[in-house]
């Protein structure tokens, strides 16, 4: 772990439906703009918004990715998201197996780039 230098992260939204939630995680990796996603619920959230307090049930979806991808996966969810103002939050990921984080970054290339470049097949699970 000497070197701190942020390269992978996990970002973090809610959705007020599964739905919203699988499809959000499914064209976000679709695109790879994310290796993987998770959708976790429903959570019971509290928040301040339009000047009350509001108690809603949520969907929360993590997804994994290379630092450098950041800035396109927080507009993909912008842009798609139903909220006026959606969490997205990043994490930093400081450390982690050497073969699961090649593999974010092998399946968050550009579709064309991953074609030309065959990689070895492998068994790590997200």
């Amino acid at each position: 772990m000497a070197d701190l230098e942020v390269q992978y992260l996990q970002v973090q939204t809610t959705t007020d439906s599964r739905a919203e939630a699988m499809e959000l995680s499914r064209a976000a990796v679709e695109s790879r703009l994310a290796a993987c996603a998770q959708v976790a619920g429903p959570v019971a959230s509290m928040y301040w918004w339009d000047g009350g307090l509001e108690r809603a049930e949520e969907w929360l979806v993590l997804l994994k990715l290379p630092a450098d991808r950041y800035d396109e996966l927080a507009a993909f969810i912008t842009e798609r998201h139903s909220y006026d103002e959606p969490e997205i939050v990043a994490l930093p990921i400081v450390a982690g197996s050497t073969a699961y984080l090649n593999w974010m970054r092998d399946e968050t290339r550009p579709a064309q780039e991953a074609l030309r470049q065959p990689r070895a097949r492998t068994t790590v699970a997200p």
